[in-house]
C-alpha cells in the first residue's frame, strides 16, 4: 500500500516536472525601453560641451539600443570623420553591451577582426546609456586627443542627466 501511494506520488511529480517543460514561445509582442529623441540630443549636446570646456572638438552621436542613430552632433572645428568614429564606437557598446575601451582591453584577441566589421569599431569612447536599469542606447564620442578623453566627455554628459536616466518610467 505504501508503495502505490508513492508510485502515485511519482506520477504526480513526473507529471507536474513535464507540463514545467512546456515549450516556450515567443511572445507575440515585446515591449522595451529605448532613448528619446529629446534625450538623445541633450546626451550628445552636452558631450560636445563637456569636450568643448577642455579644449577639445568632437563630435558626439548617441544611438538607440539596436545601434539606430538618434542624434549626432559635430563641434563647429571637428573633423568630418569624428561622426563615423562617434557612431561606430557606439556601435561597439552596443554590439559588446560595454563600454567600448572595457570590451577593448577584455578582447584583444578579436580585435583585428571587429574593426573590419562595416559600423564597428573597438576604441575608447563608447559608453552604454541606462535607464532604471535598462540599455536604452549607447553614446559614441570622437576627436579628443585619444579615446580616454572622448570617454571622459561622455560620461560627464551622462552625468548630468542621471536623475532622468535613474527615475526613467
Amino acid at each position: 500500500m505504501v508503495f502505490k501511494r508513492l508510485a502515485d506520488l511519482g506520477g504526480w511529480i513526473a507529471l507536474g516536472l513535464f507540463a514545467g517543460m512546456a515549450p516556450v514561445q515567443a511572445a507575440d509582442v515585446v515591449t522595451t525601453k529605448n532613448i528619446g529623441l529629446e534625450l538623445a540630443n541633450q546626451i550628445a549636446m552636452a558631450s560636445v560641451e563637456a569636450c568643448r570646456k577642455d579644449g577639445y572638438q568632437v563630435s558626439a552621436v548617441v544611438v538607440d539600443r539596436n545601434g539606430n542613430l538618434r542624434s549626432a552632433m559635430r563641434d563647429d572645428l571637428a573633423a568630418r570623420f569624428t561622426l563615423q568614429i562617434a557612431q561606430e564606437k557606439a556601435n561597439m557598446v552596443v554590439m559588446s553591451g560595454l563600454k567600448s575601451g572595457e570590451f577593448r582591453k577584455l578582447r584583444a584577441d578579436i580585435r583585428p577582426e571587429l574593426n573590419h566589421i562595416d559600423g564597428l569599431i573597438v576604441m575608447e569612447g563608447g559608453v552604454p546609456i541606462t535607464a532604471a536599469g535598462a540599455r536604452i542606447g549607447a553614446i559614441g564620442v570622437s576627436g579628443a586627443p585619444g579615446g580616454d578623453k572622448d570617454e571622459v566627455c561622455a560620461m560627464k554628459a551622462l552625468e548630468s542627466v542621471q536623475d532622468r536616466l535613474d527615475f526613467a518610467e
